[in-house]
């Protein structure tokens, strides 16, 4: 970074580096297998006979609570047919119209996979069985303008065994904390255009990394979920959180456009046809051999991706779940450099920051080099 710095002197107004977009989800352990299942159905005395109507009853339970205190603020609470709506979006805009700049901006709910159980006779055995199996439930979407970390949402499965999801964004984050801490500056959707003292918002971000997780993520599971404490009668069980998505993203604030504008197409033609398949994988954490090659283990491809988005053009390293980009926003005065990865989930009960991971990547119709990694 430092000869990166050097080579563009005088054009920098500062760099910011930490998370950007993150995503966790609570799990009751116990219950993510049948055999758990089977437990909690014995300490409460419920026959697999009766689990459907009992389940029934569960959801309600989750449901009715959930929608609580959207009811109780007449904040809007609507069904979305289609899970593939931009919820962000939506929320983003009914913040917008009605002035909400703390609390609850409005509940989404919507049908979308889910693994749950069901009860199903065994025909060898000649009885009844909860079996796991992928289903669509109603789960529901909370968007908040939380005092901390800014615009976020947490998701509710409204079956068992009640997972739940909380997607926050660091810059977001970081917004609020400058705020905090007065510091002026000035953003361009999720990222920092101008900071008055990039040293102290460097530093905020990296207290993002010591913050205690679990304590924060329990605070909110308590806003979206709150029948979870009497919903498994004499059954007990905590919520156990893993980081499932993450992005890491490094930010150079270039003084104007030109500055980076001058500088950009090089370093995107550099960044496509400089890195051959080793080095990819060397960068996303796949080791090559003594002598440079891919191990011959691998089975996977190295994809170098070419594309057009609406700020500009971006590049993309991907290895599966993993990759590394490089795109220009604000109008072309930050260049922006996210990693994400992906490691087991549930490593740590504090859900450890370190662990990176994101959704699989997709093809872009753009592509316009796709090499194997045996190439």
């Amino acid at each position: 970074m430092k000869s990166f710095l050097q080579g563009v002197s005088g054009q920098v107004l500062g760099v910011l580096s930490g998370f950007d977009r993150l995503m966790f989800r609570g799990h009751l352990r116990t219950l993510m297998n049948p055999h758990g299942m089977n437990i909690y159905c014995w300490t409460n005395d419920i026959r697999f006979t009766d689990f459907k109507s009992h389940a029934q009853d569960r959801t309600e339970a989750v449901l009715a609570a959930a929608l609580a205190e959207a009811k109780r603020l007449d904040r809007p609470i609507e069904y979305l047919p289609s899970a593939t709506a931009r919820k962000e979006d939506l929320a983003q805009a009914l913040a917008k119209r009605d002035g909400i700049t703390q609390g609850l901006i409005g509940v989404f709910t919507a049908l979308e996979p889910c693994w749950s159980y069901s009860v199903r006779g065994h025909r060898g055995r000649q009885r009844l069985e909860l079996r796991r199996e992928l289903r669509k439930c109603l789960h529901v979407y909370h968007y908040y303008q939380h005092p901390v970390f800014g615009r976020m949402y947490a998701r509710v499965q409204t079956w068992f065994p009640f997972t739940v999801q909380v997607g926050l964004n660091g810059r977001e984050w970081l917004a609020r904390s400058l705020d905090a801490a007065q510091v002026p500056y000035r953003r361009h959707d999720n990222c920092l255009t101008w900071v008055k003292d990039f040293a102290q918002a460097q530093a905020l971000l990296d207290e993002q990394l010591r913050v205690n997780w679990s304590s924060l993520l329990d605070e909110v599971r308590g806003l979206v979920h709150p029948a979870h404490p009497q919903l498994l009668g004499k059954y007990r069980a905590d919520y156990y959180w893993s980081l499932a998505q993450s992005e890491w993203a490094t930010d150079v604030v270039f003084r104007d456009r030109p500055a980076l504008a001058s500088r950009y197409e090089p370093w995107l033609r550099f960044a496509l046809t400089s890195f051959a398949s080793p080095d990819v994988l060397r960068f996303l954490g796949k080791k090559p051999t003594a002598q440079g090659h891919v191990n011959g283990h691998f089975a996977g491809e190295v994809l170098s991706d070419l594309g057009h988005r609406v700020d500009g053009m971006r590049i993309k390293h991907c290895v599966g779940k993993n990759s590394v980009k490089m795109y220009d926003k604000a109008s072309g005065v930050v260049l922006r450099v996210p990693a994400a990865a992906s490691r087991s989930a549930g490593s740590s009960r504090s859900a450890s920051a370190s662990s990176w991971s994101r959704q699989p990547c997709a093809k872009s119709s753009s592509m316009v080099r796709s090499r194997s990694a045996k190439g």
